[in-house]
């Protein structure tokens, strides 16, 4: 079926193929709504610690954290960022 439209042009509010058309846009924006949303990963805060506050290097997080790190450091004294940092 065709929409109808008034004489101006603009679709006609009247019709029940326009309320029609206004329901299924308003389900497929809900739809899409719901799609874009992805599960957040929760990342585990809860990293054991020394006694001392430092955070546990035996443990898996800590493993990882160390190795960040260390991938900071390495980056930190590389040629390119010494050489941006000469120009800032």
């Amino acid at each position: 079926m065709t929409i109808q439209r008034t004489a101006s042009g603009k679709v006609d509010k009247r019709t029940k193929e326009y309320k029609e058309m206004v329901e299924r846009a308003r389900k497929a924006r809900e739809a899409q709504k719901k799609a874009s949303k992805k599960p957040t990963i929760k990342k585990s805060s809860a990293a054991k610690r020394r006694a001392d506050g430092k955070l546990d290097q035996r443990t898996k997080e800590g493993k990882e954290a160390a190795a960040r790190m260390a991938k900071a450091r390495k980056a930190k004294g590389s040629l390119k960022n010494r050489i941006k940092r000469l120009f800032k």
